[in-house]
């Protein structure tokens, strides 16, 4: 089997991804997250970039002042930073996080080397829940959202009210 065999039965037997062109897109978040890993000098290189809204992209009905959305990015920026900490990767690089403000997104890219391809996977996934938590915690009350913002709201609702023994509002 070759190194690229394993990595393609590591990502297929992981429940989190499905193969896309560009590596392996994750189904368990509702931004736009791929993968991918590659053998590189006896260890698995991984590449895992999370491409998210800026917080004024998914605000509707009002702009977000400049203040708010520069605070809004330098915050999650700052944040992603400790996103490494909950993956068990032996070599990891500096979080990469640019804003793209032509295209209202937010691109986070990050980069580790492990010794276990399937542990490498899991920390790719994640990494990419951590970025999609660290973006819901940042959601600034009081503006209206649309999509995906909106629906992860209402799904942490959904899940609080489960958490506490019932389905919500009636």
């Amino acid at each position: 089997m070759t190194d690229e065999d394993h990595v393609v039965r590591a990502f297929a037997d992981h429940d989190a991804f499905e193969a896309v062109e560009s590596g392996y897109r994750s189904t368990a978040t509702p931004f736009e997250a791929v993968a991918d890993a590659e053998a590189v000098e006896g260890e698995w290189r991984f590449r895992v970039v999370v491409t998210v809204p800026t917080i004024g992209a998914v605000v509707e009905g009002e702009e977000v002042g400049d203040v708010v959305a520069d605070g809004w990015y330098e915050t999650f920026e700052l944040r992603l930073e400790d996103a490494y900490d909950l993956v068990r990767a032996d070599r990891t690089d500096d979080p990469v996080v640019e804003r793209d403000p032509d295209a209202g997104a937010v691109h986070a890219t990050f980069g580790f080397g492990i010794d276990d391809l399937r542990q490498g996977v899991d920390d790719a996934a994640a990494v990419i829940d951590y970025v999609e938590g660290t973006y819901v915690q940042g959601v600034i009350p009081g503006y209206d959202y649309g999509d995906p913002v909106a629906g992860l709201l209402a799904e942490a609702r959904r899940t609080g009210a489960a958490d506490r023994g019932n389905d919500g509002p009636p």
